[in-house]
């Protein structure tokens, strides 16, 4: 397989790459009838009971507006509901309800299928150097323009 991309950038091949993985990604998750994005805001709520409208856009890599959108949906389908932090009623919280924790573990079993599906490809030391390279490139923040 060398020289296969000897003529694009590692900018073309990571944009390629994502593309592929994420439409692959997606089409699982129209099954479960769920966009990526709102993937990932219930994927924001399941590592804690509770998460701000800030914390979750944040988590979910979207802009308030459109994360704002994507729970109003999410809260009129039943998966997750909002209310006062109790400690700052200033503060709305999002979480799951039980019917959204439900598809929560479907939707992680679908993310850990795709994530063995990169294993397979690269080898878990491949996935391993592949996952330290992309976290150092995501906290560097040396990639913009």
């Amino acid at each position: 397989m060398p020289g296969i991309a000897a003529d694009r950038s590692a900018f073309a091949l990571i944009t390629a790459v994502e593309r592929k993985l994420t439409a692959a990604l997606a089409a699982d998750l129209e099954r479960e009838g769920v966009t990526l994005e709102q993937c990932r805001a219930l994927d924001g709520l399941s590592h804690r009971e509770g998460r701000s409208m800030s914390e979750l856009a944040n988590l979910a890599m979207l802009p308030a507006p459109t994360l704002t959108k994507i729970v109003d949906r999410l809260v009129a389908a039943n998966l997750v509901h909002r209310r006062s932090d109790p400690y700052d009623r200033r503060r709305v919280l999002v979480l799951l309800t039980p019917r959204g924790r439900a598809l929560r573990s479907r939707l992680d079993r679908i993310l850990q299928r795709h994530e063995s599906n990169l294993e397979e490809v690269l080898g878990a030391a491949g996935l391993g150097q592949l996952t330290n390279l992309l976290a150092r490139l995501q906290t560097t923040g040396e990639t913009g323009g």
